[in-house]
């Protein structure tokens, strides 16, 4: 089954003080941690990535994503379009604490296929990748890259997401933190 990117100018980066039913998503990747103090799931998605982390009864729940994507109203912290670049920050109960810089970034074709290069001698050697296939415009299909490192009190997530068809990066890092 081909998996098509959306659009860039479709995307948006949500938080959530919940999980999300991953049945909403086309999960292309996953990986589950455990750290003893939190638990986290991070997942490849066709539009982005998914994220849940979990900790004494509190769960937050990352996602990039299409804007066009139904997604829940209820218990939504935070929504944002992706464009140009954006940070924020949320205190959580508990002491527990988030937060996120992401950017969209247009580049150079020669740019752009050095930069995927890049990606995947990364993703061959840790982290989580995704190559998708080509959606017939250009010869190579887009690539997700997510990086994990975690320790003991504290996730940190840096994610790449390609889009071919616009020549276009979208990458975020997001620090979920235990007090």
């Amino acid at each position: 089954m081909i998996s098509l990117r959306p659009k860039v100018g479709e995307l948006v980066f949500q938080l959530y003080g919940r999980t999300l039913h991953p049945e909403l998503f086309e999960i292309r990747g996953t990986r589950s941690i455990d750290r003893g103090s939190y638990t986290a799931t991070i997942s490849i998605t066709t539009a982005g990535h998914l994220v849940t982390w979990r900790r004494d009864g509190l769960t937050l729940t990352e996602v990039a994503t299409s804007g066009i994507q139904p997604l829940p109203q209820k218990r939504r912290l935070l929504s944002h379009r992706i464009a140009g670049e954006r940070s924020d920050r949320m205190e959580c109960r508990g002491g527990a604490s988030y937060q996120t810089c992401f950017q969209l970034e247009s580049v150079q074709q020669e740019v752009f296929w050095a930069f995927q290069q890049e990606l995947v001698e990364a993703g061959s050697k840790r982290g989580l990748l995704h190559r998708f296939e080509s959606g017939g415009r250009v010869a190579l299909g887009a690539l997700s890259w997510i990086d994990v490192e975690t320790r003991p009190r504290s996730l940190i997530i840096q994610a790449f997401h390609t889009f071919p068809d616009d020549m276009a990066i979208v990458k975020s890092q997001s620090v979920f933190e235990s007090p």
